[in-house]
């Protein structure tokens, strides 16, 4: 999803103005490789409210699966669910050891994944391995005497192991090797990766999922010897995505496993113990994972999120008759209360509201039909687990521990939020009312909140739809969500759902649409809002090893393709740091600089997916600075459908200026003009002499003053508000009190040409903000002295030494279709370097 321009550097002038003392970091850390959001939600287990991976009875008359963090079982064709662990962490993965006395599973807690073993007769339990790395996917051998599994336990990086299944035994030993790939990896580590091991019946050999030799995709399927040094082979391979998780029957010759082959959802395949040709098992437009053979061979248990939500289900092999396994009677291993919770808004109607509610513990909860999800990473000195909720309509009503439970409700930057403590009692229920109230009501003023980023599906571990993803927006209080259509690597999930106009699912205040983001390897991300006719196909450009390996088209081209449509096209999640061009070590070949000379940006993503904001509005500054006009965007580049999220639809949000009422070409054009503001929580208002952003003002030969007039409200303390003209602070206001608001006027000489913006930004991680710190920016204020338009020359040269980087980059691509290709991308940097270079020139 995220473009990191490689061989960048933070400057030390920058280093003063970043937080310090921010402590938000991500969620199971000791991991190495690259784009975490993938593996993280598609191969490391999550916590949902419906049932996840399930392992059979060795006599086939059970199942014991992972739901809400737990493990449970229940009686094939009953509804009685018993629970086996609460926590103190989360537990996943189980599998049910041949003997029929004990469980492996994967336990989440002391910042880890450990292997644990439950005993049970006894029902105790004990660490089988908790070397402080991320072990996950245990599975028994045959003989019941070793344990292989996935483990993050040498040098962070994916790799199989086995180890001795006595708790305090030899230590584990790795199976798979370390290879450095030589390979052009985008999104998977240059060393190849190994996951997802599953025994064959005589317990010589592992079937497991490995990228060796492979660009893209988590990997194909290798047959290899259960112990460290053999030589495997590659029986079969597919792009899979993480989700594989093959198991092979016990009269080995058959293996079962999810797949998405061609298509936009996994289902279920088999194919021969060899490989041979694989055929398809379950059909639906959505996802069918995690499936195990029932040791008769007769039977299949996966999961579905057909309905939304996780549930489990059996299929007859052969016969294909499903069979729901339904945990509608639940026997609790703790005490229990009940908690029932109505968020209202000022006139006593139901309110749509984030809620997050745990125990002493930290534990989260929700209630059983709530999605559930997870912040991607916290402050460990804060809590011992991610922040995790769920939303609802206005009513929810779950079990919780007995004991206090802490409640936390929110509704997006205009609502104040609210923390609640609850003592619940065993067998009793509690109620809890709350009323949230505004902190503003910008709507009133003619200003609507969009989230430029969204992905409404993406691999997780539910199935989306415009419905859920409206009432996910309702939820956060967001009025416009632009689900950008994308692929993931050979897959476009959602690409059924283009159309021009609305999706149905809106409703007067909440506009769900359907846009596309724009993937190359190369030239950076894009994000295409308002295509009124097709999305741009291929969706990618540059990908090595595929008939799109050429740099054609550019984005350039792209952006020109969808312009031709009525669309509005803008940069997205730059930068992670700050773009070094004197570093000679990596590419750099970011496109930019190159649209924006050439015309084409529309909109910046000034708020977003990145590691370092202040990086990204160094960049947006310079532009500014060489007298481009490129206003602030935002978008969180949300998962919408991860159970793991980075953030809720409109974590980062921009507001425009349309009017009201609210419709999609005229709050893009109001994009398009500048009337923004980007934020993660602060509401901020600029005003210079009665002009908003996006204005301009013009001062007589030799300049003058101008008055602005800021204003500030938000939910959490900052530590900064300040004034920014052409790049550098200005002016500081002071923030008193509890540091939420503002409303001062300012008067400032303005002596040349340049921009002015409000800027606003805490220290460090504060919730209900979910982000690296809490930060806000305005669009630019445009000033020009003597009818004389911006120059920089320093700046000019910056972005001119970056185009001479990619430029040598473009000119070592090896892979074009033709002459005329490679002759048509150096025309296009030639121009866009000759504009700084009329621009550098320029006082």
């Amino acid at each position: 999803m995220r473009f990191r321009p490689a061989g960048l550097v933070l400057l030390l002038a920058l280093a003063a103005a970043a937080p310090v003392a921010a402590q938000r970091a991500p969620v199971l850390r000791q991991v190495k490789v690259p784009h975490p959001y993938y593996y993280r939600e598609m191969l490391i287990p999550q916590v949902t409210s419906g049932p996840g991976a399930a392992t059979w009875s060795p006599d086939g008359r059970e199942l014991i699966y992972s739901m809400q963090g737990s493990l449970w079982r229940q009686r094939v064709g009953s509804t009685e669910a018993r629970q086996l662990t609460a926590g103190p962490g989360y537990d996943a993965q189980p599998d049910w050891s041949p003997d029929g006395r004990r469980v492996v599973y994967a336990s989440y807690r002391n910042d880890a994944v450990e292997l644990r073993m439950l005993d049970l007769g006894s029902n105790t339990e004990e660490a089988l391995v908790a070397d402080g790395a991320v072990n996950i996917e245990p599975r028994w051998s045959p003989d019941g005497g070793r344990v292989a599994f996935t483990s993050s336990a040498y040098e962070g990086r994916w790799h199989v192991f086995t180890v001795e299944a006595t708790p305090g035994g030899a230590a584990p030993v790795r199976v798979t090797e370390d290879r450095e790939s030589g390979l052009p990896r985008y999104y998977y580590h240059r060393v190849d990766q190994f996951l997802s091991p599953t025994w064959s019946p005589d317990g010589r050999e592992l079937i497991l999922i490995s990228n060796r030799g492979r660009v893209w995709g988590s990997g194909g399927f290798w047959r290899v010897p259960a112990r460290p040094g053999g030589a495997g082979r590659e029986i079969h391979y597919e792009e899979t995505t993480w989700r594989a998780s093959p198991d092979w029957s016990r009269d080995g010759r058959r293996v079962v496993y999810a797949s998405y082959q061609g298509r936009q959802w996994h289902q279920l395949w088999l194919m021969t113990a060899d490989g041979g040709d694989p055929l398809q098992l379950t059909y639906g437009e959505h996802d069918a994972t995690a499936p195990r053979w029932s040791p008769a061979g007769d039977r299949i248990a996966y999961v579905s999120n057909a309905g939304g939500n996780t549930s489990l289900w059996v299929i007859d092999v052969p016969g294909g008759a499903r069979h729901r396994i339904d945990p509608a009677r639940r026997e609790y291993l703790r005490p229990m209360g009940r908690l029932d919770i109505r968020v209202l808004d000022p006139t006593g109607r139901p309110l749509p509201a984030r809620v997050s509610v745990r125990d002493e513990g930290d534990r989260a909860y929700a209630p059983d039909d709530a999605w559930r999800h997870a912040d991607d990473g916290f402050d460990r000195a804060e809590r011992r687990f991610e922040y995790g909720y769920f939303h609802t309509a206005g009513a929810a009503r779950l079990a919780v521990p007995a004991g206090t439970v802490r409640i936390e409700i929110s509704r997006g930057p205009e609502w104040r939020a609210q923390t609640h403590t609850v003592a619940v009692d065993s067998g009793q229920a509690r109620s809890l009312r709350v009323t949230l109230r505004r902190l503003a009501d910008l709507p009133a003023e003619g200003w609507y909140g969009g989230d430029l980023h969204v992905h409404m599906n993406y691999g997780g571990a539910y199935r989306n739809d415009p419905t859920r993803l409206a009432f996910q927006a309702r939820a956060e209080d967001l009025h416009l969500v632009e689900n950008l259509i994308v692929n993931k690597e050979g897959r476009v999930p959602d690409v059924e759902y283009f159309r021009a106009d609305p999706d149905p699912a809106s409703r007067a205040g909440t506009l769900i649409l359907h846009g596309q983001e724009y993937h190359t390897s190369f030239w950076g991300h894009i994000g295409l809002l308002g295509l009124r006719e097709h999305l741009v196909l291929p969706g990618y450009t540059a990908y090595t090893n595929t008939a799109m390996a050429t740099l054609q088209p550019t984005n350039s081209g792209v952006i020109d393709i969808a312009r031709a449509q009525g669309a509005v096209a803008g940069y997205v999640h730059p930068y992670d740091s700050y773009p070094d061009p004197a570093d000679s070590g990596r590419a750099l070949t970011h496109a930019l600089p190159v649209d924006v000379a050439l015309g084409k940006v529309d909109y910046y993503e000034a708020l977003g997916f990145v590691d370092d904001p202040m990086a990204t509005a160094r960049v947006w500054y310079q532009l500014l600075n060489c007298g481009f006009r490129l206003p602030a965007g935002a978008g969180t580049d949300a998962m919408a459908n991860f159970a793991s999220l980075r953030g809720p639809v409109g974590m980062n949000r921009v507001y425009v200026r349309s009017g009201a009422p609210l419709g999609h070409r005229r709050w893009l054009a109001a994009l398009k003009a500048g009337r923004s503001f980007a934020t993660n929580g602060p509401l901020l208002e600029l005003t210079a002499d009665g002009l908003g952003p996006g204005a301009e003002i013009a001062l007589p030969e030799g300049g003058g003053k101008v008055t602005a007039r800021v204003r500030l409200r938000s939910n959490v303390p900052l530590d900064h508000l300040e004034l920014i003209r052409n790049g550098e602070v200005v002016h500081s206001v002071p923030l008193t009190g509890d540091r939420t608001a503002a409303d001062v006027t300012v008067d400032l000489p303005v002596d040349r040409s340049g921009w002015m913006l409000l800027r606003a930004r805490s220290d460090r991680a504060i919730y209900p903000v979910l982000d690296l710190f809490p930060y806000g920016t305005t669009s630019p204020i445009y000033l020009t002295v003597g009818g004389r338009p911006a120059r920089s020359p320093a700046d000019a040269a910056y972005f001119m030494s970056w185009l001479d980087r990619t430029r040598a980059a473009v000119e070592a691509h090896p892979d074009w279709n033709s002459d005329a290709e490679r002759r048509d991308v150096l025309e296009m940097l030639a121009k866009a370097r000759a504009e700084f270079a009329r621009r550098g020139g320029e006082r």
